[in-house]
C-alpha cells in the first residue's frame, strides 16, 4: 500500500514544480536538455559563489586562522565560513561529476513514436492542473473550492 504523499508546504511545492516540469517538457529530449540546463546553472552560479567567498574570506590555504580572530565570536563566524567555503568546493566537485555522466544521456536519441509516448505519460502523470475536470474532481475529493463561486 503506498505511503501519502507528505503535504508539508515544501513537499506541496516541490510536487507541483516537478508536475509542471513535467508538463512543459513531456519529451525525451526536453527532459535532456532541462536537466542539462539546471545542472549548468547551478554548476555557475555555485562556482561563482564559492570564487566571491574565497576572495572575501581566503580559500583555506591563507594565513587566516580562528586564532587570529579578534574574539570568540569572531573565530567560530571564521570556522563557519571555512566550512561553508569546504562545503561549496565539495558541492562543485559533484556538479563537475554529475556533468560527466550526463554527457552519457545526450547520446542517446529516440524515434518518434518513442517521443509520443513520452508526451502520452506526461499527460498521465501531470495533469493540467487548471483542466475543468480536474479542478471539480477536487472540488469533490477535497471539498475545497478551487475556483471562486460565481
Amino acid at each position: 500500500m503506498p505511503e501519502e504523499p507528505c503535504q508539508c508546504p515544501d513537499c506541496q511545492r516541490f510536487y507541483r514544480e516537478h508536475d509542471r516540469l513535467i508538463r512543459e517538457n513531456p519529451t525525451l529530449r526536453q527532459q535532456q536538455e532541462l536537466s542539462w540546463a539546471a545542472l549548468q546553472s547551478f554548476r555557475t552560479l555555485a562556482g561563482r559563489a564559492l570564487e566571491e567567498l574565497q576572495k572575501q574570506h581566503g580559500d583555506g590555504d591563507t594565513t587566516l586562522t580562528p586564532a587570529a580572530a579578534s574574539g570568540p565570536a569572531e573565530a567560530g563566524d571564521l570556522d563557519a565560513m571555512q566550512q561553508a567555503i569546504a562545503d561549496l568546493e565539495n558541492i562543485n566537485a559533484h556538479l563537475f561529476s554529475i556533468e560527466a555522466l550526463m554527457e552519457r544521456i545526450f547520446d542517446v536519441r529516440v524515434p518518434d513514436p518513442v517521443e509520443q509516448t513520452f508526451r502520452e505519460l506526461a499527460g498521465e502523470l501531470a495533469p493540467d492542473p487548471l483542466n475543468a475536470d480536474r479542478l471539480r474532481l477536487n472540488r469533490l475529493l477535497h471539498q475545497t473550492p478551487d475556483l471562486p463561486d460565481r
